[in-house]
């Protein structure tokens, strides 16, 4: 990783993360419970990862993630979960609020480091990836040069129906969907329907 990524540490015991954390170039603030760390969120979000523990008095982590996966100024903050418990179930659980990963007590601290690592990697990548799709959408894609054809095709892509399917709807001949299909590849500069479906709808042609 480059640059000191900002963790917010929350543990009612949190001394052996919080010392350890910056020798590794961490920069690295601590609640003691929930509650805590959401008034801490609530003054600045500026954190590259939330370490969060699951059994803590007053808020517990699962309402925790909960809260934070609920705001949108939040919602899109890495969280690993630490936890003293192991059942499945429970880290199902916590994965399906929004957990991005999680670790179970007891752990070493190089297996925690190495989670951090992962996370804060995969997230950098999606940030890049979506900077990116933002600066093709802003500099070279012109989404009127669609006719209106194209765009009734392209929804219709975007609901799952088969070439076969749109000639039907469109009473036309299904060499005729491939020849529009071409031409919005061609114009939206994408390769694939699902490309180009992604694209329509960050541009708020279809919903």
């Amino acid at each position: 990783m480059g640059g000191i990524a900002s963790i917010l540490v929350v543990d009612d015991n949190p001394k052996y993360i919080a010392d350890a954390l910056p020798m590794y170039g961490y920069d690295v603030t601590v609640a003691k419970d929930g509650l805590e760390a959401l008034k801490i969120l609530g003054k600045t979000s500026n954190f590259d990862l939330i370490l969060l523990d699951v059994m803590m008095p007053n808020m517990d982590g699962w309402d925790t993630l909960k809260a934070i996966r609920n705001s949108k100024d939040l919602k899109y903050i890495p969280v690993i979960m630490i936890t003293a418990v192991s059942e499945d179930q429970k880290v199902v659980s916590g994965l399906k609020i929004g957990a991005d990963d999680y670790i179970v007590k007891p752990f070493i601290l190089p297996n925690l480091l190495a989670r951090i690592e992962a996370v804060l990697r995969r997230c950098k990548w999606q940030k890049e990836s979506s900077q990116k799709t933002e600066m093709t959408l802003n500099k070279d894609v012109n989404i009127d040069a669609l006719t209106p054809k194209e765009k009734e095709v392209l929804a219709l892509v975007a609901q799952g129906a088969s070439n076969q399917e749109i000639a039907d709807k469109l009473f036309v001949r299904d060499v005729t969907v491939k020849t529009h299909l071409n031409s919005i590849f061609k114009k939206l500069k994408v390769t694939n329907r699902t490309q180009a479906v992604l694209l329509a709808m960050q541009m708020n042609l279809i919903s």
